[in-house]
């Protein structure tokens, strides 16, 4: 049984920031090598020489519950979990997420986003955007006197305003020391429901939102998962912290937001 939340001290948050930095500069490095033919092995090799080599930090998925890969590469109907290969080879007109956590000094950093391969169809475009309007009206939500059901409501209402579905097997989780630790961050809920949020609270936000029905199911490989009825899927991830007022995007991208509003 996990147990009670933990409340991270200002010098605990200083080192979940510093990991988180280096989680996002992982997502920076790799952006200008997503392009077409080039296969998601050698994405997932390219990170795993970054952390070790330039970050000198670890790469915190190898040899997590038996998972042999630095990065997860989900792309087009993949949800999440998908496991690189030099079989998988991206094409223009793909979407891919890239999520990654790294291990910095024992503290643990976890962030994702989509990126398109080459042009891509308006559909999958909105698709994308839809789900990080919805990671952003969650994490808009996480203040002190919040509840977790505040951020899922918030993050489920986005997405069917979108007329998207909301994923409701996967969400985000508490992190620190631990990878997936406590409270579970719902990507649905209701409005004051859930633990209440307090400040030194740490955890992700990561919503998935499928184009067709929201059904999922795992591959023979006990990783890749995937719309049941073969729809694109996307999601993004940040890590997060409450603060006294509101909270503090630990997994800030170095690159800027581009395109996308910003989250505050």
């Amino acid at each position: 049984m996990r147990g009670p939340i933990t409340l991270r001290t200002p010098s605990e948050i200083a080192s979940l920031r510093e990991s988180g930095r280096r989680a996002a500069q992982v997502l920076q490095m790799i952006a200008p090598y997503v392009q077409p033919g080039v296969s998601t092995h050698e994405l997932d090799e390219r990170c795993h020489d970054f952390i070790v080599n330039e970050l000198r930090s670890v790469p915190a998925n190898v040899g997590y519950r038996g998972y042999e890969e630095t990065l997860c590469t989900s792309v087009n109907e993949v949800v999440c979990h998908g496991v690189p290969s030099p079989k998988v080879v991206l094409k223009a007109g793909d979407i891919v997420n890239i999520d990654v956590a790294v291990i910095h000094e024992g503290w643990y950093g976890d962030t994702s986003r989509m990126f398109a391969v080459g042009q891509v169809s308006a559909p999958a475009r909105r698709l994308v955007e839809a789900a990080y309007l919805a990671m952003r009206a969650g994490i808009r939500q996480v203040r002190p006197g919040a509840t977790i059901g505040d951020v899922g409501a918030a993050i489920e209402r986005a997405a069917r305003q979108a007329k998207y579905e909301v994923v409701r097997e996967y969400g985000g989780h508490g992190i620190g020391t631990i990878y997936h630790d406590v409270p579970d961050v719902l990507n649905f809920g209701r409005p004051g429901q859930g633990v209440q949020l307090e400040p030194g609270m740490v955890f992700t936000v990561e919503p998935m939102l499928n184009a067709g029905g929201r059904r999922v199911r795992e591959l023979d490989d006990g990783w890749t998962v995937v719309t049941v009825d073969g729809s694109l899927s996307a999601q993004w991830e940040h890590m997060v912290v409450v603060t006294g007022r509101g909270f503090e995007v630990l997994t800030p991208w170095p690159d800027g937001l581009g395109g996308y509003p910003a989250i505050g």
